[in-house]
């Protein structure tokens, strides 16, 4: 009898470990940008939790700034304390792979402060990964193709001028 009762303990520590806690609050759960344009009017005016890479720049304007994030499903604006927006310190650009951010906040399928536009009024933001330097490299095949064809540029226009010159 022992035996079973610590079976079913084991089993019930088990289940509750590994199952999801259906009380998290619903925006903990990362929303995609595309879900959340398309379900604007349902999603207004409430929390939601959006991740993505900062792209662009910081645009402060005073006590708040705005940064723009890209999940690869669409990209918003998230407006949030400059505080937090100082936190930021790479955005996606072609030398630059952005810092992924995880911001929690209010959506606004167009917001009355800021001219109709769709945003999030952000409440909390976590970097998730640290942006990087990104750099191109130029595979051997490119190369060789480009030296081959500037040679044989190189070889028609001086057969050209040998041509014309000898006319």
């Amino acid at each position: 009898m022992f035996k079973q009762i610590k079976t079913l303990i084991i089993i019930t520590v088990f289940i509750i470990s590994f199952s999801e806690n259906v009380y998290a609050d619903e925006a903990d759960e990362i929303i995609e940008i595309n879900s959340l344009i398309e379900n604007a009017a349902e999603l207004d005016q409430k929390k939601v939790t959006v991740s993505g890479e900062a792209v662009g720049e910081i645009m402060n304007r005073g006590s708040h700034s705005w940064i723009n994030i890209n999940d690869g499903t669409n990209a918003i604006g998230i407006w949030m304390n400059s505080s937090d927006a100082q936190k930021v310190k790479y955005f996606g650009s072609y030398k630059y792979k952005g810092d992924v951010l995880k911001v929690s906040g209010i959506f606004n399928r167009t917001c009355k402060e800021h001219g109709g536009e769709t945003d999030i009024h952000g409440i909390t933001l976590e970097i998730q990964e640290t942006g990087s330097g990104v750099v191109e490299q130029m595979s051997s095949t490119k190369i060789a193709v480009a030296v081959l064809l500037a040679v044989l540029a190189a070889s028609l226009t001086a057969l050209f001028l040998i041509e014309t010159r000898h006319k």
